[in-house]
Order: C-alpha cells, then structure tokens, then sequence
C-alpha cells in the first residue's frame, strides 16, 4: 500500500530541503503551498524533485479561463505529481485548466484537483460570506468539478463519505484539516487520520502535526504505523 500522506512543508526553504533529505520519498508526499513558492519559487519543486517525491503544488490558482491554463500549462513543465485550482472559478475555467493539461506535452502530467471550501470555514464562518449550507456548498462544486473533467477535490474529511457515495469511489479525495482531537488550531472541520480514511480520503494533508513535533521523521513513520 502506498502512503495516503502528504506532508505541508509550509516552512522555510532551508528547513523544507534539510526535511526532505531525513524523509523517504516512499513515506509521503511533498506539498509546496504559497509560502515555500512565493519565498523559492520554481527552484524548490526541481529540487525537491530530484530528491524523488512526488510533489502537490498548492497554489489554488482562480483567475479568467485563459489566465489559469497558462498557469497549468507551466505547471505541468515543472513536473509535479498534482495540482489544484478553486472549483469557485466555475465550469469555464475548471475545463480550461483541464485543457492545458491535455494539451501539454509534459511527460509527466499532474492529477488535476478542485478546492471547495478551505477547512477553516465553519458554519459561522461560511455564512458570513454567502454559504448557508457547507454540505450542500461542497457537494454541488465537486459535482461540478467531476463533469468539468477534474480528477478529484480538496475537501474537509467530514465531507469525503457523501462526495464518495455521489461521485464514486474513483474520484480522489484530498482532505487536510487532520488533526488529533485536542489539536485543531485553525483548522475546523477536522478528523483524526483513521477516521479520515475510514471515510473514504485518499491522501491525507499533514502539516504542522509533523514538523512541530519532536522528531517529524518518526512522526511520520508513527502515522504509518498506525493507519496501516
């Protein structure tokens, strides 16, 4: 089996790189979100390639159709394992960043996922921009997404087993908010990584629960030792 987690190296450079020389690329996979991109741009997916993992761009990118598939498009020149766009950019441009993939002649072409709704939304918070129902919310832009040719979404993990039962087993769940249960910090809509699973989630995005403890490599292996 191969491992369901992705490791958020919302760090530093330094520490991302001196992280991914401790790790086994066969453990996780590597998530370069907005902080590790905006400071190393680039540089850090080739180097972080070349260690061997498998990278998750997380740039969430949602902008015009045409704006987006350019976007894709270099994406898809870096070599990355995946990456995300927001569903909330609508149908047009869900279809054009699945455009820029095919259309690539990348060897290597990334799974294509929609964001929904950020796990830091509660039902508080969501309302306050419009979104009276969070379930409802998810489900109708992963419905979206899947016809608009994504390969799957960024969800909360509470989320997973409807998506799952509407969408089917194939469409990928990517799920961060994992969290022990006195550990929730920022995150909401949360779930312990076995409950995570048991739900349906594919990949589980794991952050700061590994690199704040003690020892993130044996973190990691724990984590594998305990959902496995």
């Amino acid at each position: 089996m191969s491992s369901p987690i992705i490791l958020a190296l919302d760090v530093e450079s330094e520490i991302a790189l001196d992280l991914a020389n401790k790790i086994d690329p066969n453990d996780c996979k590597l998530k370069i979100g907005s902080k590790l991109f905006t400071s190393s741009g680039p540089s850090i997916v080739s180097s972080l390639n070349d260690l061997g993992f498998d990278i998750f761009l997380d740039l969430k990118f949602h902008d015009i159709p045409n704006t987006v598939y350019g976007a894709i498009a270099e994406a898809c020149e870096l070599g990355v394992w995946m990456v995300n766009i927001h569903c909330f950019g609508g149908e047009e441009m869900m279809k054009s960043a699945r455009k820029s993939i095919v259309d690539s002649e990348a060897t290597k072409k990334p799974l294509l996922i929609g964001v929904t709704l950020l796990t830091s939304f509660d039902d508080e918070g969501a309302k306050r921009v419009g979104i009276d129902n969070i379930k409802k919310h998810v489900n109708s832009l992963a419905k979206l997404a899947k016809e608009s040719g994504l390969d799957g979404v960024v969800c909360s993990p509470k989320e997973v087993k409807s998506l799952k039962d509407s969408l089917g087993k194939d469409f990928i769940a990517v799920t961060p908010g994992i969290r022990s249960s006195d550990s929730k910090e920022d995150q909401k809509r949360t779930m312990s990584p076995n409950e995570a699973l048991e739900n349906g989630s594919d990949y589980l995005v794991i952050g700061r629960p590994i690199i704040e403890s003690d020892n993130p490599v044996e973190s990691i292996k724990s984590l594998l030792k305990e959902i496995h």
